[in-house]
């Protein structure tokens, strides 16, 4: 853990530092020596915790109000991957801002400390939990992932003007094994297979032109993959856990995204990038095409978002699936809502890996971090394609304690995912509670089954039950 720790810790006290040396050299002198750090500080956390009453008005947004409450969710909006939410104002403060400068400049240092325990029914060592995420190796306590953002949102609300803004997220913990992208400090999993490892996960700039239709953000860059309701790090997910949907599917890409607001309830998205978890100078890298359409009814109370994010000619490589999604959101009343997800992946030309070719075929070795499939008789490549789909049912308890169930299912019909060619089911209960806005504690518990063969603690069992919680501490 104290490995884990100590980068992070590292460059969060440079910079902190380096703006609050900043900050003291432009202020005027003043008779009174200002209070030393470490207090205004505990003041912000203080001042979380205990917050009073606010008589301040509520900040303006254009479109329709957002159908949440954050906290306890993570978001106030439904998610719509590659852009800020147009007409959205940033209400975030965070307590190493409130500390540097009371949260008065635009471009914000901040991010969390996030770590994990599993106790589970499968114990023969490390990658016995797999395909369950993240928590990869079974009975831990683990440093999932330390995460470091500087980011400057663009003013999306106004129509005036033009604005930009820019994120570079780092992250360090057992979590880089699902983030990394081919060529970017890949070696530490792909060759080393590393229990812990650093990612700089996002890295992108924002260009926001109100101008065309209703506001149109430009991302230009890393980013996250467009669909997915739990397409995020830790504090941006609904519970600890992972769905085997959202496992085995693209993290990020690399390129271009045009995001239109064309109305309110139409959101058009278009983008080219090198591929899905690969960076441009990897022999992987290919132009991607991603086009996805999000319509928002009931006065934002529903969303449909349909996403084809990777468009190109599908043959075997690292992470070149094709595919393709659609996820509805829906806000049942005041304090439930709900939102399911369904998509269809695929690869073609994937090397057999099931060792039942003819006399005299020669099989064809998988690239390392890149599965084979199980293929029929005497096929050296084959098609393989998976289908699933995930359902959260989410109930707001108050503002500051919320219950998530999660059930799924997912049909890897070649085992080119998961390693198994069967099917799955997937069933959690989890519990959030916040204590502030910087502190979020998600117990939960978890059931599934592989249905055709065995597919976890190594392939020996085929159900898997897991107690396990997480805690986030934000700065």
């Amino acid at each position: 853990m104290r490995n884990a720790l100590a980068p992070l810790v590292l460059i969060t006290g440079i910079l902190s530092l380096t703006l609050l040396a900043t900050a003291h050299a432009q202020d005027s002198p003043t008779p009174a020596a200002p209070r030393p750090f470490y207090l205004r500080l505990a003041d912000a956390y203080q001042t979380d915790w205990h917050p009073t009453s606010s008589s301040d008005p509520a900040p303006t947004r254009r479109g329709y109000p957002a159908p949440l409450d954050s906290p306890p969710f993570p978001s106030t909006d439904y998610s719509a991957g590659g852009t800020p939410i147009l007409g959205a104002p940033d209400t975030q403060t965070y307590p190493l801002m409130q500390a540097i400068n009371t949260n008065r400049s635009r471009i914000k240092i901040y991010g969390w400390l996030n770590g994990g325990f599993n106790v589970s029914t499968s114990n023969k060592g490390d990658g016995a939990n797999a395909p369950a995420a993240y928590y990869y190796n079974p009975n831990r306590i683990i440093p999932d992932q330390e995460v470091l953002y500087i980011e400057r949102l663009p003013d999306t609300v106004q129509t005036r003007h033009f604005d930009w803004g820019f994120r570079f997220a780092q992250l360090y913990g057992q979590d880089y094994r699902y983030t990394t992208s081919k060529g970017v400090f890949s070696q530490q999993l792909l060759a080393r297979n590393h229990e812990y490892g650093y990612d700089p996960v996002m890295y992108y700039l924002d260009l926001y032109f109100p101008s065309v239709a209703k506001g149109m953000n430009v991302r230009i860059g890393r980013y996250i993959s467009l669909p997915d309701i739990e397409a995020q790090l830790a504090p941006n997910n609904y519970t600890y856990s992972h769905s085997l949907l959202y496992t085995i599917d693209p993290y990020t890409q690399t390129g271009i995204v045009a995001s239109i607001k064309l109305s309110d309830q139409w959101l058009l998205q278009v983008g080219l990038s090198d591929g899905n978890d690969v960076a441009l100078w990897t022999p992987d890298a290919q132009p991607t095409g991603t086009v996805c359409v999000d319509f928002t009814w009931s006065k934002g109370s529903d969303a449909l978002y349909t996403c084809a994010n990777s468009i190109n000619d599908g043959k075997y490589a690292y992470n070149n699936l094709q595919s393709y999604y659609e996820t509805w959101y829906h806000k049942l009343n005041a304090t439930w809502h709900t939102d399911t997800e369904v998509w269809y992946m695929y690869q073609r030309d994937v090397p057999n890996i099931a060792n039942n070719l003819a006399p005299g075929q020669t099989p064809i070795t998988p690239e390392t971090g890149a599965n084979g499939a199980f293929c029929k008789s005497g096929q050296l490549r084959c098609f393989a394609p998976e289908v699933a789909v995930v359902n959260y049912l989410e109930k707001q308890i108050n503002p500051k304690n919320y219950l998530s169930i999660r059930n799924e299912y997912v049909d890897d019909i070649k085992g080119q995912r998961t390693g198994y060619a069967t099917k799955y089911s997937e069933h959690l209960l989890s519990y959030g509670h916040w204590i502030g806005s910087t502190i979020l504690v998600r117990p939960e518990l978890r059931l599934e089954h592989s249905y055709n063969q065995s597919a976890y603690d190594l392939g020996t069992k085929k159900t898997q039950f897991i107690v396990a919680g997480d805690l986030t501490y934000h700065f």
